[in-house]
């Protein structure tokens, strides 16, 4: 059976649009009835590819997009079913993926999804057993034929039929929170992105910025851009990072405030806007649009479209109604003096300054790490012969007050503080992102804790940037926390080769 997202996607000569719907809590509420009338209202007019069913979003429960998406595919319109890691383990991740497959729902954008933070009596436990590149990786692995253990050796399932994309933010004030994004998102299509849909903002030049990044590290890989139809309201909590990863700058916010006045209220002025969007995303070359916004109907969704594409052979002139940069906001390329957009130089970053101080837990680890932990040299032999005759790994009293001490350990046993500047992805990341950060960072902050914490891969990046090697975190890739090593020593595992670092069968940076 054909996939029309997916050959929308790939054919060059369509351009690929999906709408959003929200299924909300309950399974019988109106919200579910009205996904399911839109839904049929899409598929019978075709001009749209796709109906994309959020997770939870919010961090609120809400009715599985997985089950939705099962019955909409019957009403001859593909889902695009939105796969986060905040809510499930690695077991319940790999039973919904066997349970879409069967179900026919191929099309999957996964995220890392939003922090929970309300539920039955109070707010439930993240899980964030696994991050969006292992996801990625896991179903490029079912895609393939997912080899597993069966009694003495092994079996491959039958192989599935999933298209997966992923997501990225290149709506980010500084250079750290941008690099991290999209060294991140190089290895979201290393481990099986097929395609990459943008988060939501208002800036072209950004939107040009992150679909050049694309095409030149994969030309191959088709790019969506976010199109949100944005009241005041929303665009107030926006502003005040209220929505984590959404971008609404003070001119933005006072341009709504002065549409809301009208006597619809800014409604039409808003959907021109979309309209705006769609016919530049089309211009610059992106391979298709994600709309969404709520309460949306579907007569507004098609006068986007309608309009966009009466309106897109001169998308250049609508350049100037999304000129919303972030106050000192940094970009990957330089500005282009003729277009407005980006040039294909990027920023020559090696002058700029760190975006937070080099902290000194940080030089004493790197001295440590070079006395200790670096294969062959110094005090490495001794502390991997001793470790070697050690008979019970769990007792590290000592290794454990250090490490609580300097770096709030969780005694998970599959350190990765030698891969990540020594900032620990389990205990300093609400998240447990191992392979880069999530997209509501804010100006540096984490998500979940503004203005108190900052991102751990913010940090990490400043630090190794002092030293000139930033770019250890475009190249590593960090596997999922082997939890039969939990509360054992990580300095036992890792001078045994028993932890993610497989000692002995490749060389760690110095």
């Amino acid at each position: 059976m054909i996939n029309g997202f997916k050959a929308s996607l790939l054919n060059k000569d369509v351009f690929s649009v999906t709408w959003e719907l929200v299924p909300g809590r309950g399974a019988r509420e109106k919200s579910q009835e009205d996904a399911i009338k839109a839904a049929g209202q899409a598929a019978q007019d075709g001009l749209v590819h796709a109906l994309t069913l959020t997770d939870n979003p919010g961090g609120r429960p809400a009715m599985s997009a997985a089950s939705l998406g099962a019955e909409i595919i019957k009403l001859g319109i593909e889902p695009l079913v939105h796969f986060t890691c905040k809510d499930k383990n690695r077991n319940g991740i790999e039973s919904e993926l066997y349970a879409l497959d069967r179900s026919g729902v191929r099309n999957l954008l996964v995220m890392t999804g939003d922090y929970p933070v309300s539920g039955y009596e109070g707010r439930p436990k993240p899980v964030f057993d696994l991050d969006p590149v292992h996801i990625l990786d896991l179903i490029s692995r079912m895609n393939a034929g997912l080899e597993v253990p069966a009694g003495k050796g092994t079996v491959n399932h039958q192989p599935s039929d999933f298209f997966a994309g992923a997501v990225v933010s290149p709506f980010k004030a500084n250079e750290a929170e941008l690099m991290a994004q999209y060294y991140k998102l190089q290895k979201k299509i290393d481990h099986g992105a097929s395609f990459i849909v943008t988060q939501l903002g208002f800036d072209a030049r950004k939107f040009h910025e992150v679909l050049q990044f694309v095409r030149n590290y994969r030309a191959d890989v088709p790019v969506i851009g976010n199109i949100y139809i944005l009241p005041y309201g929303a665009g107030r909590m926006m502003n005040a990072n209220e929505l984590p990863g959404c971008v609404v700058t003070d001119q933005l916010l006072a341009d709504l405030d002065v549409e809301k006045a009208a006597e619809d209220k800014g409604v039409g002025a808003r959907l021109l806007r979309a309209a705006r969007m769609y016919a530049i995303m089309k211009g610059m070359g992106y391979d298709g649009v994600h709309i969404g916004g709520h309460n949306l109907k579907y007569e507004q969704v098609k006068y986007i479209i309608e309009t966009g594409e009466e309106l897109s052979g001169d998308w250049s002139s609508l350049l100037r109604y999304f000129d919303y940069p972030q106050p000192g906001g940094f970009y990957y390329y330089e500005k282009d003096s003729v277009t407005g957009l980006n040039s294909k130089q990027p920023v020559n970053r090696a002058g700029l300054p760190g975006d937070v101080p080099v902290e000194f837990n940080y030089q004493m680890m790197r001295f440590f790490h070079h006395l200790l932990f670096t294969p062959g040299k110094n005090l490495f032999p001794a502390m991997e012969s001793y470790y070697k005759g050690v008979k019970d790994p769990r007792k590290h009293g000592f290794e454990h007050f250090l490490k609580v001490v300097g770096n709030d350990c969780k005694d998970c046993g599959d350190c990765a503080l030698l891969d990540i500047a020594y900032q620990c992805p389990m205990s300093q990341c609400p998240k447990n992102q191992r392979n880069g950060p999530c997209g509501g960072s804010f100006n540096g902050w984490c998500e979940v804790y503004p203005h108190e914490k900052k991102c751990i891969w913010v940090k990490a990046y400043a630090m190794l940037k002092a030293y000139h090697e930033e770019d250890q975190l475009e190249k590593m890739y960090l596997p999922p926390v082997n939890w039969d090593l939990y509360q054992t020593s990580a300095w036992y595992n890792y001078y045994t080769g028993r932890d993610h670092s497989g000692l002995g069968k490749k060389d760690k940076p110095e």
